[in-house]
Parts: structure tokens; C-alpha cells; sequence
């Protein structure tokens, strides 16, 4: 008999969760105002080394490729699973991430809103575990009413067993 035949049988995960489809335009707009800036630095840049401003473009266009294809992947690759035992976050298109996180090893939950996410109804859930390495974890883009929700299961799970 190996070490593995006496584990316990794993516990039996829910299904994993996606986000809320509107997190693809909160997603767009936050790479559109970044590579407006890239592009904007780019046209200073062509001005300052006093060459063509048209040289600016590839920029441009890479930026709105960018902020077309990317969140989307971005949201069909992002999901999460809160189990009896912990709380996986998977994401990732081209390198692919799974954190887990033990109920146990949660200290606080929050929940963050920017304007944007605000005005889309839109929250995200953010775990803080002791540590440094890994010690916050974030589920982006829930509805709002949605991330009360979870936030309140992760506070009311990770507050069972204090080891004070």
C-alpha cells in the first residue's frame, strides 16, 4: 500500500466558473488607453527625433489589433472553482496560470471597483493569503452583485478555522 492509496478521495470540485461577458469591453477599454498612449508617445517620439510622424503608424496598428483579439482570449481562458476546500483561478491564452488557494490560508476579502468597472457593473474579488509570493489573488470582471456574493462565501469559509 503507497502513500497515495491512503489519501482521501478528492472532494468533489464545482464546475468551473466564467466571468461576466461584459469584462471583454472593460478589457478594450483599458488596452485602448494604453496603446493610445504608446501611439501618442510614439507620434512625440517621431517629432522630437524629427522623422516622418506616418512612422508612428505600425503602432497604431498593432494597438487596435491589440485591443480587438486580445480580451476575448483573454475571457474565454479566465475562469475560477470554489470547492469545500479551496479556490482555483485559471487563466491564460498563451501561458497558461492555476492558483490555488486553500480556505485555510485566506486572511481578508475585498472587493475593488474602478470607474469603469463601475459604470459596466462590473467588481473584482481580491483574496489575501499570508506570504509574499501569491499572497493576493483576483477574480477580475463578476458582476457586481455576484462578487458581493463570493466575497461574503470566502470571508464566512476562511473564518471557520482560526489558528490564533
Amino acid at each position: 500500500m503507497t502513500v497515495l492509496d491512503e489519501a482521501p478521495a478528492p472532494v468533489a470540485d464545482a464546475p468551473a466558473q466564467p466571468l461576466h461577458p461584459r469584462v471583454v469591453a472593460l478589457w478594450r477599454i483599458g488596452a485602448l488607453l494604453w496603446w493610445a498612449f504608446l501611439t501618442a508617445a510614439a507620434v512625440v517620439a517621431t517629432f522630437i527625433f524629427e522623422k516622418s510622424p506616418w512612422l508612428a503608424l505600425p503602432v497604431a496598428i498593432i494597438g487596435a489589433a491589440w485591443v480587438i483579439v486580445v480580451p476575448p482570449f483573454q475571457y474565454r481562458h479566465f475562469r475560477y472553482r470554489m470547492s469545500d476546500v479551496d479556490l482555483r483561478i485559471m487563466h491564460g491564452w498563451l501561458w497558461r496560470s492555476v492558483s490555488v488557494v486553500m480556505h485555510s490560508r485566506i486572511q481578508h476579502v475585498d472587493t475593488h471597483q474602478g470607474p469603469v468597472e463601475r459604470m459596466l457593473g462590473l467588481a473584482t474579488v481580491v483574496a489575501y493569503t499570508a506570504g509574499s509570493v501569491g499572497a493576493r489573488v483576483a477574480i477580475p470582471g463578476l458582476a457586481a452583485s455576484e462578487a458581493d456574493v463570493l466575497r461574503e462565501r470566502l470571508a464566512a469559509v476562511s473564518g471557520t478555522d482560526d489558528g490564533v
